[in-house]
C-alpha cells in the first residue's frame, strides 16, 4: 500500500489546511487510517486517527482536539484531516498512516507510512 499524502503548507496562526491521504492499489476500508506528526528535534507523535470499524471511530490527541477533524470518504478512498485554528505549536510534517484491521492510533502498530507533507503556522 502506497500512501500519497497532500494540502500542507504555509498559514498564518488562527488558518486552516486540509490534508490528504489516498492509498494506492487498494480498498482502504479494512484499514485504520491515522496522522501523525514530527516537528524539527521531536519525536513523531499521534495526532488523529479513524478505525477500520464501527463506521469508523475516531481518536484525536488532547493537542488538536476541537480544532482537527479526520474523516474518511470510502468512494474516494481518501481520509482528510481538517485543521482549523492552526497555532505555530503545530508546525511539524504530517504522516499519513495505516494499520489493517486496527486505528492506526499507536506509532508501533502503523503497517504503512505516507511521505510527509510539510505543514508551516507563522505567528
Amino acid at each position: 500500500v502506497q500512501l500519497q499524502a497532500s494540502g500542507g503548507g504555509l498559514v498564518q496562526a488562527g488558518g486552516s489546511l486540509r490534508l490528504s491521504c489516498a492509498p494506492s492499489g487498494r480498498s482502504f476500508t479494512t484499514y485504520g487510517m491515522g496522522w501523525f506528526r514530527q516537528a524539527p528535534g521531536k519525536e513523531r507523535e499521534f495526532v488523529a486517527a479513524s478505525s477500520s470499524w464501527g463506521g469508523g471511530t475516531t481518536y484525536y490527541s488532547d493537542s488538536v482536539k476541537g480544532r482537527f477533524t479526520i474523516s474518511r470518504d470510502n468512494a474516494k478512498n481518501t481520509v482528510y484531516l481538517q485543521m482549523n485554528s492552526l497555532k505555530p505549536e503545530d508546525t511539524a510534517v504530517y504522516y499519513c498512516a495505516a494499520e489493517r484491521y486496527g486505528t492506526s492510533r499507536y506509532l508501533n502498530d502503523v503497517d504503512y507510512w505516507g511521505k510527509g507533507t510539510q505543514v508551516t503556522v507563522s505567528s
